[in-house]
């Protein structure tokens, strides 16, 4: 596990961004379109912003890129504009120029959730598996809708939102009570079949849940601690989500003095 602490959210999109159209350029380099896994909410979106100034720029082509929401919400109407479909078009499908066609989110509008479920898996190892998986966090440690107590090795299924998640997104709908109870989402086991992963956080309200990411026991209690057994995760938080990490100070040098192969050079 890489950990890359920045001044701020402006920073910790920038080098999001640069890992991510690092890994993308390496798989147009070995011949085939990158398969982008895209998570929603707030922290991803200087991610999104800083990769659409790169493909603006010519640095990354994601025009030909294919991609895979972590979740979606149960019990919304289509067209929604808070369900992650809509979402994903707005932050992420718009800004980078992404083929709509080429952008999948998990059918929570199903009447077959299962199998809808299950239908969801099969399209992710059809495109040969997701190439980087960004992530955000929640302050309870879920990552996509994983919730504690979620199976380590768990797959896209249907889960109950907890009420601390529910209040958490309550900012985006006009009430808690608007907010769906249940979601679709991809599980712990199929993120970790991603070949990289990249997790962002910014702010002092996540630093308790970026301190058991990274250092705390890996356990279902915590379910973005099982990140610490992916071969290539990289934690990119600003110096508020890193305030309570026990080795900050180590994680800043011990990328200071990388070579240069190793690190996420912003471009």
């Amino acid at each position: 596990m890489d950990v890359i602490i920045c001044r701020d959210d402006t920073e910790v999109g920038a080098y999001a961004a640069a890992k991510v159209a690092k890994v993308a350029r390496a798989a147009s380099q070995a011949g085939r379109n990158a398969v982008l896994g895209v998570a929603t909410g707030s922290s991803p979106l200087a991610t999104y912003t800083a990769l659409a100034a790169l493909a603006a720029r010519g640095k990354v082509d994601l025009s030909q890129a294919s991609a895979f929401a972590l979740d979606e919400y149960v019990g919304l109407p289509a067209g929604h504009p808070q369900s992650y479909r809509e979402v994903i078009r707005r932050t992420v499908v718009e800004p980078l120029g992404l083929r709509a066609d080429r952008v999948h989110v998990p059918d929570g509008f199903a009447g077959d959730l299962e199998r809808a479920a299950a239908d969801y898996e099969r399209a992710i190892r059809e495109a040969g598996g997701v190439d980087v998986q960004i992530l955000g966090v929640g302050s309870n440690g879920h990552i996509g809708f994983n919730e504690p107590t979620s199976s380590l090795s768990s797959r896209t299924r249907i889960k109950t939102l907890t009420e601390q998640t529910r209040r958490d997104n309550a900012r985006f709908f006009g009430s808690l009570e608007q907010v769906p109870k249940h979601c679709l989402t991809q599980g712990l086991g199929t993120i970790m079949e991603a070949r990289h992963c990249v997790l962002v956080a910014s702010g002092a309200p996540k630093a308790a849940a970026i301190r058991a990411v990274v250092e705390g026991p890996i356990t279902a209690m915590c379910p973005g601690s099982v990140l610490q057994l992916h071969q290539r995760a990289t934690i990119i938080v600003d110096d508020a989500a890193a305030a309570e990490l026990e080795l900050a100070g180590y994680y800043r040098q011990l990328y200071a003095d990388l070579p240069d192969w190793q690190r996420v050079e912003l471009v």
